[in-house]
């Protein structure tokens, strides 16, 4: 009986020291299925197909709203397209060190066109959340900078977090 007993305390210690880690994940918000992400690439090359649907999208988190975590900049992982998922302000925080990770997010796709003085008033504001004050005048804007693909976020599987 004690060398069952033995054997079996063996075994699950080799068990559990002899598994590789699992993959950490952070979940946020609604629950969604994530098994139907749309490539952001293929996203942004349809915008006006996908405009106000219900999508999900995965990629790499590349920037994070350091004020409140009310934002992530999420960039495809096969081009240098990206989307920015903002959610409710204290309903969703991402947290700052998940920059880097992998996410699926789950929201509503829109396209914010800007006029220039939009796109001005919107660089100086993302320059401020980072503590960086920007000069109006200093400030030249790229054809790009009139153009903001958002997904308004409900959820978020953060994946590998740091």
């Amino acid at each position: 009986m004690m060398l069952l007993f033995r054997s079996l305390i063996a075994i699950f210690f080799i068990t559990l020291f002899s598994c590789s880690p699992s993959e950490t994940s952070l979940f946020l918000g609604e629950k969604f299925n994530s098994s139907s992400a749309i490539e952001i690439n293929q996203l942004i090359n349809n915008s006006l197909t996908y405009s106000n649907k219900d999508i999900v999208i995965s990629g790499e988190i590349v920037d994070v709203c350091p004020m409140k975590g009310c934002w992530i900049e999420v960039k495809d992982f096969n081009s240098n397209h990206s989307v920015r998922v903002k959610v409710k302000d204290n309903v969703i925080v991402f947290p700052e060190n998940s920059k880097g990770n992998h996410v699926i997010a789950s929201g509503k796709f829109t396209k914010i066109e800007f006029s220039e003085e939009k796109a001005i008033q919107w660089k100086i504001h993302l320059a401020e959340e980072k503590g960086i004050t920007l000069k109006r005048e200093d400030i030249r804007l790229q054809p790009s900078d009139l153009v903001e693909y958002r997904l308004n976020g409900v959820g978020a599987k953060i994946i590998n977090l740091n």
